[in-house]
Parts: C-alpha cells; sequence; structure tokens
C-alpha cells in the first residue's frame, strides 16, 4: 500500500525508486539484503516492508520480531554499509495510549520526546526495529505514521465503505485500521427497518489517520532534505475510530449509521492504544495536511 504510493511520489519528484516485493528482497535475510543493495547500487532506501497483523503478531512473536526488529536492522545495516541513508516507516503503537498532558494539564499529541512503551508484541516489535535503525548510522531516520489507508492494501476506509455496500442483509466483523488490516474495531450487523446499512465502530480509541497519498511524498522530501533521527509523520488532528467512520461515510455521500461501541466490547488478543495521536516537535518537520483532507484525497483517487 505504501510502497506502491511511494515509487509513484518518487517518479513525481524525479526519482527512479525500484519497488522489491518480499520474494525478490525478504528482509529476514541479511545475505538476501546485502545482495541487493550490492546488486542496485542505490543512493538511499526506504524500508515499508513490516508484520502488520496486530492481533497474529502476540500468537507469532518470533515471525513478528524477525521482520519488524531484525529485519529492520537487516536493511539499516546493508543501508549503512553501502554509505547512503536509509528512513524507516514505524507505528504509533510504540506508545502506551496514555495520552500525555502539557504544562496546563491539557491532552495533547505524542511527540519524538516522549518515551515509547508499548503494550502489544507488534508495538514492542517495532520499537526493537527503531532502535536498530538507530543505531545502524546517524544518517538514518525513523519515520512514525499511523493509521494509514490507501489504494494499493487493505485499510480502515476500504472496509466501512465495503461494510455500508452490504448493508442491512448481512452480519459479519471487521478488525481494520491504519497500517494493516488488523488495527482498529468494526462490526457489521442487521440494521433496523429502512436502507441504511449499520456499522459498530469503536469511539474510546483516538489516532490520527494518515492518507498514504500524503505520506509516501513526505519520505521523498525527508530523504531530499536529509532528515535523520525520530520524526513524527501523520495526518494532522486527531479523531476516533467511530468519528473516522462517520466522516467517511459523510464524505463518500453514504447513508450509514455508526454506532458506538467500547474496546473491551470489540475484544481482540493485542491491546490497542487508547489514545495514539501523533505531532512533531521538530522544526525541520513539514506537517502533513489535515487527515480530512487525507481522507477525501484517498476517495478521489479510488475512483481513477
Amino acid at each position: 500500500m505504501l510502497g506502491r504510493d511511494l515509487v509513484r511520489a518518487g517518479a513525481r519528484a524525479g526519482h527512479e525508486l525500484v519497488g522489491l516485493s518480499r520474494a525478490e528482497m525478504d528482509i529476514t535475510d541479511a545475505a538476501a539484503v546485502k545482495g541487493a543493495f550490492e546488486r542496485l547500487r542505490p543512493d538511499a532506501a526506504v524500508n515499508c516492508a513490516a508484520w502488520t497483523d496486530v492481533d497474529g503478531a502476540e500468537r507469532a512473536q518470533d515471525q513478528a520480531h524477525a521482520v519488524n526488529g531484525d529485519g529492520a536492522g537487516n536493511v539499516a545495516r546493508a543501508a549503512a554499509a553501502a554509505g547512503v541513508p536509509c528512513v524507516h516507516v514505524s507505528t504509533d503503537y510504540v506508545f502506551s495510549g496514555v495520552a500525555p498532558r502539557d504544562r496546563a494539564g491539557n491532552v495533547r499529541p505524542y511527540v519524538e520526546s516522549d518515551a515509547p512503551a508499548p503494550r502489544s508484541v507488534y508495538g514492542r516489535s517495532k520499537l526493537a526495529g527503531e532502535q536498530e535503525v538507530l543505531a545502524a548510522s546517524p544518517r538514518h531516520a525513523v519515520v512514525r505514521s499511523s493509521w494509514l489507508f490507501g489504494t494499493d492494501g487493505a485499510n480502515f476506509v476500504e472496509t466501512m465503505l465495503r461494510l455500508a455496500e452490504e448493508g442491512a442483509g448481512r452480519q459479519g466483523s471487521a478488525g481494520t485500521g491504519g497500517g494493516g488490516p488488523r488495527r482498529g474495531g468494526t462490526s457489521a450487523r442487521s440494521a433496523p427497518a429502512g436502507p441504511a446499512a449499520s456499522v459498530r465502530v469503536v469511539s474510546d480509541q483516538i489516532g490520527s489517520p494518515t492518507w498514504t497519498g500524503h505520506l509516501a511524498p513526505a519520505l521523498i522530501g525527508a530523504l531530499e532534505r536529509e532528515l535523520a533521527g525520530l520524526v513524527h509523520l501523520a495526518g494532522s488532528g486527531h479523531v476516533s475510530w467511530n468519528a473516522f467512520a462517520k466522516e467517511i461515510f459523510r464524505q463518500a455521500a453514504i447513508d450509514c449509521v455508526v454506532e458506538a461501541i467500547t474496546s473491551a466490547e470489540m475484544a481482540r488478543p493485542a491491546p490497542r492504544p487508547a489514545w495514539s495521536a501523533l505531532e512533531s516537535e521538530r522544526e525541520d518537520s513539514e506537517p502533513l495536511p489535515d487527515w480530512r483532507d487525507g481522507l477525501a484525497g484517498y476517495l478521489a483517487a479510488r475512483l481513477r
């Protein structure tokens, strides 16, 4: 999802990007990664590969760490050995979900200097990857983003639109969200009499939805400006999954009732952060557009 938008964004910016599938370069294979860098001799690298099955990571800890931790390190070390910078994409799940507060006591987004405290295997594996990347070279950057949605992969927006299309005649459930297919919590159920579909979406998880169509060019820009270290790049603002669903249907002009449920009602094997809004405190970081603008861009792109 992100990788394909990255290739397109790079081409628009005048760069030649080579997108490698898992079959072409398995990042858990250090020798294969090293060989790819020696063969392609790139000027820079962006690692979009990740284990994104949050619940599956609880059952497959070794595999998740092999990709998100060791695999990230393999790419970062190969880039360092080749003398080129690497941008690694990470996640809001490295934080605990307890909302930080400013000096006035008001809730604020997480910034780069906030201490990570992941609660899930997925979050811990991603934090391990961050540490591997930053240790490999001072030129490398770790970009934390959140709640990704794009035209080339499973995501929360597409799931909402699908459930609305299925309408009142079916029952089912689906966990979706930014960065992978199982990040938030939703369910579909029969609606009352009338044409409107009905979905139930958690209202007690709040974050920053991010369109990959905005994130991808920002990653290219980070390389062009030689950003290094930790940086947060996510859709500006924050919203609950429930309110996000309502905005999806509003912008798509779809009649669908969005009911509120709690995370406890939508129990998942892996805990989700109740609060994971992201913002950058870095003066050299350019914020992404508002998440609502990203949604509008996505809805337009999926019709092309």
